[in-house]
């Protein structure tokens, strides 16, 4: 996806499991994202940071920062001289809590990749002690009365809550519990109430979800949420269905997942069990799935609030034919949406999206670019908004993927099909932060192209037990419980294995599992055919 946007995260942090126990083996690719520069990997170039830093200085690099970010798209590409600066300026106490404040005081509320640069800095500037973060966190001198104040100021109260939410993330476990004191949970608890700024309420909500990543903070949360009646995460949920205010929506979303998955209350109904999904034949896939990702409970709607490139596929394959999907944009930040084989790379860590490699093309609307290998195309159309359409339609036939915005089409792409000419899922990745909906045919399409196309939903066949998106800890449990059998597929561990690979011989493998391996994993020779047998293991 170009720039550095997605780091390496804290292993500490709960994850979205695929609802499969698979073990995938993937082929390494060359990183794309350069990594920004840190003490060991790049030396930083230098530049005299006093230990009591100019303010201006800082606010102004800063914001220099945020005008070039979308700009950085090409490995080779240096990271600005701005963000260079701040790294080296941060290199000490004093002034890392400068950049704090002053991404606090300066990043504008309506940039929409304002919280991801907040994210992007703290997470580049040399890690700050113990001592450092909790001073901060003390200067900002939290408590319900301040977020009653501050709420003249959406732009500073948002930038807090987002820093607040990063610092939880950078020191995920036991290290953040000094952090959230009982004026830091007031704060949040305050800015949930639905007078606040929907943008504040959406990154409290993260901000907690952050900082319930420890367990005793989990408990700290959920005592003071059971003595607010009615609760306000259980008021912000309703708020998920809003079609016009996409802030609003968001939040909505967000309050959705996290009772389900994080501030559980025993009179509520998980949302699995209460949506119809009768008329669903195509969904987001999800075992097949980065661990960050939250998907919504039809399957159909995908947000990511970590500092990672999360992906994901849907459950339909494309072999022959047209055939078009269509994407609400709710947020208007870095997505790569469009088309992907399974041979394409989900590595999320290192910044690998849809487009990031010869098997996968995709559109970024927010930097207006068509991605494919890593490289990007640009294009004329002005950046997308939330609450645009997005068409992505794959002509089989002629070989060539069109994109569309509101049904503006783009010029026609042909650089996947020198690697592959069926096979395709639609795909996507997001940024931290971003969220849209995707529209697989079982609704209909607002603009729809002027050939025959197929889609998803009428091809699509799911099992019932395939339609359900089950929150982590409930499929956690499930995994925890399940059995599995000597003669299960030792891939999926959901089949039995009855495939012999000729002519290695080697066994252990589902069919299914079969059918999309090139080579043997067992000793990565190429395989010419496959035999069915019930106990292959016997011989």
């Amino acid at each position: 996806m170009g720039m550095c946007w997605c780091k390496k995260k804290t292993e500490e942090q709960d994850r979205y499991v695929p609802q499969i126990a698979a073990v995938a083996v993937r082929p390494e690719i060359s990183a794309v994202l350069p990594s920004l520069p840190s003490p060991v990997s790049r030396a930083a170039p230098k530049f005299e940071a006093s230990r009591a830093p100019d303010p201006v200085l800082v606010d102004k690099l800063i914001l220099d920062t945020l005008g070039v970010i979308e700009t950085l798209v090409d490995n080779e590409q240096e990271p600005p001289s701005a963000m260079l600066h701040l790294h080296n300026i941060a290199d000490n106490e004093e002034g890392w809590i400068q950049v704090v404040n002053s991404m606090i005081k300066v990043i504008p509320l309506a940039d929409p990749l304002g919280p991801s640069v907040i994210t992007l800095l703290l997470d580049d500037c040399p890690l700050p002690s113990k001592e450092s973060i909790v001073r901060v966190v003390g200067m900002f001198q939290l408590s319900r009365q301040k977020a009653l104040k501050e709420r003249r100021d959406p732009t500073r109260q948002r930038n807090t809550c987002v820093v607040l939410g990063s610092i939880a993330e950078k020191l995920a476990g036991p290290r953040n519990m000094e952090i959230l004191n009982e004026g830091v949970i007031d704060y949040l608890l305050t800015n949930l109430e639905p007078e606040t700024n929907p943008n504040v309420i959406l990154f409290s909500l993260i901000a907690l979800e952050k900082f319930a990543q420890s367990s005793q903070n989990k408990v700290s949360i959920m005592k003071k949420i059971k003595q607010l009646n009615p609760s306000p995460v259980l008021v912000l949920e309703a708020w998920k269905n809003e079609t016009n205010e996409y802030v609003k929506r968001q939040a909505g979303f967000c309050a959705q997942w996290i009772l389900d998955n994080i501030f559980m209350t025993e009179d509520r109904t998980y949302s699995y069990l209460s949506v119809n999904m009768e008329h669903i034949n195509a969904m987001l896939n999800t075992s097949d799935v980065s661990e960050y990702l939250k998907i919504s409970p039809d399957g159909l709607e995908a947000r990511c609030d970590a500092y990672s490139f999360e992906s994901v596929r849907c459950t339909v394959q494309a072999d022959s034919g047209i055939w078009y999907y269509e994407v609400l944009i709710i947020t208007p930040g870095v997505m790569q949406i469009g088309w992907a084989t399974k041979n394409s790379n989900f590595l999320n860590h290192e910044g690998y999206g849809i487009g990031d490699d010869r098997f996968s093309l995709s559109y970024d609307g927010c930097r207006r670019l068509i991605w494919y290998n890593a490289k990007s195309d640009p294009q004329k159309l002005p950046r997308w908004q939330p609450g645009e359409i997005l068409g992505c339609l794959l002509d089989l036939d002629n070989q060539q993927i069109v994109f569309s915005v509101n049904g503006i089409s783009l010029p026609p792409s042909v650089h996947v099909f020198t690697m592959a000419k069926h096979g395709f899922f639609a795909a996507a990745s997001f940024m931290s932060f971003q969220q849209c909906r995707f529209n697989f045919g079982a609704e209909p399409f607002k603009f729809p192209p002027s050939v025959g196309f197929s889609t998803f939903n009428e091809h699509g066949d799911l099992r019932p037990e395939e339609k359900v998106v089950l929150p982590r800890h409930i499929y956690l449990k499930q995994l925890r419980q399940q059995n599995i059998g000597e003669d299960s597929c030792t891939l999926c561990y959901d089949k039995k294995a009855t495939v012999r690979l000729i002519p290695c011989r080697h066994t252990g493998f589902c069919q299914s599992c079969a059918d999309q391996l090139s080579e043997c994993p067992m000793c990565r020779s190429p395989f010419s055919q496959v035999t069915i047998e019930d106990h292959p293991h016997a011989s």
